[in-house]
């Protein structure tokens, strides 16, 4: 007789703060790394608490939404800054700080989406 051992796959994007899916704990991990994405009032509603998805869900629409508008500032910055009289050092700088927030919140955004698979997945 054989055993097969078989291996959850995840996504390179999995946060490493969440333990692996189907891991001892790695629901309470994951809404635990999910409750720091968004607003502490959202955090303790009872709702979010008791269905991690629900708080996976609203993580992904803030996240999003952080991701609009640090693109918003980054399109506008060259053209605002100016006006606020600051030196082209500091907009230059503003500039680069925008462009490698949209970049981190991309990566933030690709590791709700799988920790909010893994949560769905595990509760069909």
């Amino acid at each position: 007789m054989t055993m097969t051992l078989t291996t959850t796959r995840i996504s390179p994007d999995w946060p490493c703060q969440v333990k692996t899916p189907g891991s001892y704990d790695w629901e309470r991990s994951a809404a635990k790394w999910l409750r720091e994405l968004v607003p502490a009032r959202y955090a303790s509603y009872p709702a979010l608490i008791r269905h991690p998805v629900l708080l996976a869900r609203h993580a992904q629409i803030q996240v999003h939404n952080e991701i609009r508008v640090a693109r918003t500032a980054l399109q506008t910055a060259r053209a605002d800054l100016p006006g606020l009289g600051l030196p082209e050092s500091v907009i230059e700088h503003t500039i680069k700080l925008y462009a490698a927030e949209v970049m981190q919140l991309q990566h933030i955004a690709r590791s709700v989406r799988a920790v909010s698979q893994a949560l769905v997945d595990h509760g069909r």
